[in-house]
């Protein structure tokens, strides 16, 4: 009953790879253009501001064009227009942007190491202004976790804050997912740690990743904490829920696991068929529980359950499924509901599974001759424990009299070590054999 991972954070790289480029400057700049110009983001920047090299006027639109085509991930668009200007412009900066623009591109279409190759080129052109050198810095540091290269994404996030004096909440995030890609659990739970207090609205997906740094670093009971808040917190959101679920699955907290399956339920959050099978699979478990006194309304409920994910066509009528109603009415006392539910799920089984299941059912609803029939079609198919089959059968043929046909059915139970010893005691008190 394991539930889907967790969502990363790429998608917040990829927001940042999206990010409004930087407004382009001229050496024509009026004094009061300047005045209107937006504050530095970097204002304590070790890295010297350049000077801009950008004058020609149709270079200046041909980048423009090029960067908004890049922006709509139009990749024929970009490349007719971006790579002329980093093959032939006069310009650094032209090139530097042009380059960055088509780095996006190549990210977006599934080629991460051109777009780090042309991202490093950018940077390394030297006359990008601060505000976009930095930020293509932290692009290729969400570049390098988006092609796994965890440990150059973390150095250069490094070096960004080195060089940029700067500190964000999303570059502690990155930081913490990369370490969490190479299992350094301690360093990422101090990563997204600082992430949170930066911020008053935290990401929730920075939660997530929390969750599982408590989780798979052994420290379960405060993965278990913190999932429990999420729901809490936002008890509709499908991903919070399934944290705390798989959590309480894993920790073997099942009466925990079904109190949050019945709050999920009354919430509308159990909708696939892996939330109704999971769900009956907890009131199954805890039905069976040697402390249980009355596995009936469990078994009950399960039931429930089941019928109500078929009814909605959630729960697809497959072999596994009818078997699990089976079980659950065949634990709650409902043979014949049991044997009905096995029976569906006969000729769907590539085994005979069911159909032994069904013989049982029968057999212990004492409806020999169907049980018989049940059993022999599950042997001629085939069973786990074939033994256990031909004990069933015998005690159906014992049951319809045919004293012959039940020791037939025991001396072949005597040929499976399972039930050899079982067999054996019947055949001598039934004075068969030697």
């Amino acid at each position: 009953m394991k539930h889907a991972s967790l969502k990363m954070l790429a998608g917040a790289a990829f927001a940042l790879m999206l990010a409004s480029t930087p407004a382009l400057a001229s050496d024509n700049s009026s004094s009061s253009d300047q005045k209107a110009a937006p504050q530095p983001q970097y204002p304590n920047a070790t890295r010297k501001e350049p000077k801009l090299d950008l004058k020609d006027s149709k270079e200046q639109k041909a980048l423009n064009d090029g960067l908004d085509a890049a922006q709509a991930n139009d990749k024929d668009k970009a490349t007719q227009l971006l790579q002329p200007l980093i093959d032939n412009s006069k310009s650094k900066y032209v090139q530097a942007m042009a380059m960055q623009g088509l780095a996006r591109v190549h990210a977006l279409n599934n080629d991460l190491p051109g777009g780090i190759d042309l991202l490093k080129r950018s940077l390394d052109n030297g006359l990008l202004p601060n505000d976009a050198y930095f930020q293509l810095e932290l692009e290729l540091a969400n570049f390098y976790l988006l092609n796994q290269q965890y440990q150059q994404s973390i150095d250069t996030i490094e070096k960004w804050r080195a060089e940029g004096k700067k500190e964000t909440p999303e570059s502690y995030a990155t930081e913490g997912e990369a370490y969490y890609r190479m299992q350094k659990y301690p360093e990422s739970i101090a990563a997204i740690k600082k992430a949170q207090s930066m911020t008053d609205k935290p990401d929730p997906r920075w939660t997530q990743l929390l969750i599982l740094d408590y989780n798979e670093s052994g420290q379960k009971d405060q993965a278990q904490a913190l999932a429990k808040q999420q729901v809490s917190a936002a008890p509709t959101d499908a991903t919070s829920f399934h944290n705390a679920l798989s959590l309480d699955i894993q920790m073997q907290k099942y009466s925990d696991a079904i109190a949050l399956m019945e709050q999920g339920k009354a919430n509308g959050m159990v909708t696939t068929e892996n939330d109704y099978t999971t769900m009956a699979k907890l009131y199954l478990n805890r039905a069976q529980d040697a402390s249980t006194s009355d596995p009936g309304p469990d078994a009950t409920k399960a039931t429930q359950v089941l019928q109500e994910g078929m009814s909605k066509g959630v729960v697809k009528p497959t072999a596994e499924n009818y078997t699990l109603l089976g079980d659950a009415n065949m634990i709650g006392g409902n043979n014949s509901d049991a044997a009905a539910a096995y029976q569906k799920a006969i000729p769907l089984s590539s085994n005979g599974e069911p159909a032994y299941k069904a013989g049982v059912a029968l057999l212990t609803d004492n409806q020999f001759s169907a049980a018989k029939s049940m059993l022999q079609q599950a042997i001629n198919k085939g069973v786990k424990h074939k033994g256990k089959a031909y004990v069933a059968l015998a005690q159906a043929n014992a049951g319809l009299k045919d004293k012959a046909g039940a020791a037939t059915a025991m001396l072949d139970a005597e040929k499976d070590p399972e039930t050899a010893a079982q067999a054996k005691a019947w055949l001598k008190q039934a004075g068969v054999g030697n």
